[in-house]
């Protein structure tokens, strides 16, 4: 996955693992605001995820799941954040 310099330097200064941005692209939901795709994790994708990478994996990554990535239409990853509130669409 290509991303932003932007985007990579605000992954390296919120500590959020490559590990942790794959799942939620893979496993995450998906909302177009404001021009860009923003991926996220919600209970059902949670779910899958624990089961498909087990619980034990689940548990050490799931502080940094708790984070959203913002994706441009040419696939690049622009930022990311920790989500602290509900996403509001």
């Amino acid at each position: 996955m290509n991303m932003t310099t932007h985007a990579q330097t605000r992954i390296q200064q919120r500590g959020i693992p490559a590990q942790a941005i794959d799942a939620i692209l893979c496993y995450g939901r998906r909302k177009r605001h404001h021009g860009a795709d923003v991926y996220f994790l919600d209970k059902p994708s949670r779910k899958r995820l624990a089961c498909s990478m087990g619980h034990k994996v689940y548990s050490k990554l799931e502080r940094s799941l708790n984070s959203y990535l913002v994706v441009s239409d040419d696939g690049a990853i622009i930022t990311a954040a920790h989500r602290l509130q509900r996403l509001k669409f």
